[in-house]
């Protein structure tokens, strides 16, 4: 007989982004907690900006955005055969590829929609290719809601029944289009029952724990502590911290993982005190063409995202450096969750294995 939990009602998860008749609507994730403002882009032109601006952010957040960017430019553009079609796709998907060189969403997404955009021109039927490739847009973001729902279900069952857990940036609904990787592990384990309170880190310089994780779990009645980054080792070892979960922008074939700046420390002490790490991604993460994380590229953003908090200088005007990721080693890392399973080492086997199921 299964052991049966008591439920809560799902939780309802912010959408950063939706594909409407006016074009495609995104949250702008840089005004909150502040501000809940909504823009309406309609060129693939402005996606590519959006994504680049950080206006929506986080790997498959930013790889539907992509989708939907070629979708636009399909759609409006001012081809009258598809030749003329043919000639400038390749703009439009090289445009959107320049915007974020971490996340290999990104890049799955444009490839995904290369291919979609061959078959149908074999149609012969330039409408019928740009229903198309709107379609498969919209397609991806719906596999997108899927694919986060099926991460939780695998991840819940390896959190704990209580206590405490602690993540790192955001990767909840804001960062997926979904209900999230990390936080939707955590939003499904709390719906069966499990009796969690999380520690955020702020996610210094761009505050995505403090701005957008807090925000997220508040708006969902979860119990939470915001917490600054230095103090993550105190709080570990002070006992009661049953797991970290994390999201993911790309994983090598060896399963060291590329995130947002600060979760390689993160699972440094995680190791030091015992506490399980996982990381909750989907397998359009995976990048099994590189053999590590030294081969991941790692963006280099903005110092002025160092020296100002919302426009305020904090810092004199000093030498700065801001890697956006760091790469968490394979063996610092407890399991890798994914929308068909839990994979555990050794990695270079079940990833592939994982990669590979249809």
């Amino acid at each position: 007989m299964s052991q049966q939990k008591n439920m809560r009602e799902p939780m309802r998860a912010a959408q950063p982004i939706e594909w409407t008749d006016a074009g495609v609507v995104m949250l702008d994730q840089r005004r909150l907690p502040v501000e809940v403002i909504h823009y309406t882009y309609t060129t693939y032109g402005e996606v590519a900006d959006a994504i680049q601006t950080m206006v929506i952010r986080g790997a498959p957040a930013i790889g539907v955005a992509a989708a939907m960017g070629v979708a636009l430019g399909v759609l409006h553009s001012r081809a009258k055969t598809i030749a003329e079609l043919q000639k400038e796709f390749p703009k439009i998907c090289e445009t959107l590829a320049r915007t974020r060189p971490t996340a290999v969403d990104l890049f799955w997404a444009i490839e995904r929609m290369k291919r979609r955009f061959v078959a149908a021109c074999a149609s012969g039927n330039l409408e019928a290719v740009r229903a198309a490739i709107v379609a498969e847009a919209r397609l991806v973001h719906a596999e997108k809601r899927a694919l986060d729902e099926a991460i939780g279900r695998f991840g819940a069952e390896l959190m704990p029944e209580s206590g405490s857990v602690m993540t790192q940036c955001n990767a909840g609904a804001l960062a997926t289009a979904g209900i999230g990787t990390a936080l939707g592990v955590i939003r499904v384990a709390i719906e069966q029952g499990h009796k969690l309170h999380i520690l955020v880190p702020e996610t210094r310089p761009y505050l995505q724990g403090a701005r957008l994780t807090a925000w997220e779990l508040h708006e969902a009645g979860v119990p939470l502590t915001l917490i600054t980054d230095n103090m993550v080792g105190h709080f570990m070892k002070q006992g009661g911290v049953g797991a970290v979960v994390t999201g993911a922008d790309r994983i090598a074939a060896n399963g060291d993982t590329a995130n947002k700046i600060g979760t390689y420390q993160i699972a440094v002490l995680a190791q030091e005190h015992e506490i399980p790490f996982y990381i909750a991604a989907p397998i359009s993460t995976f990048d099994l063409s590189i053999a590590s994380g030294e081969e991941i590229p790692i963006e280099q953003r903005s110092a002025e995202e160092v020296t100002h908090i919302q426009k305020v200088r904090i810092a004199p005007p000093v030498n700065v450096a801001h890697p956006a990721f760091d790469v968490t080693p394979a063996r610092f890392i407890t399991a890798i969750i994914t929308e068909r399973g839990v994979a555990r080492p050794p990695y270079k086997e079940s990833l592939k294995h994982l990669a590979t199921i249809v």
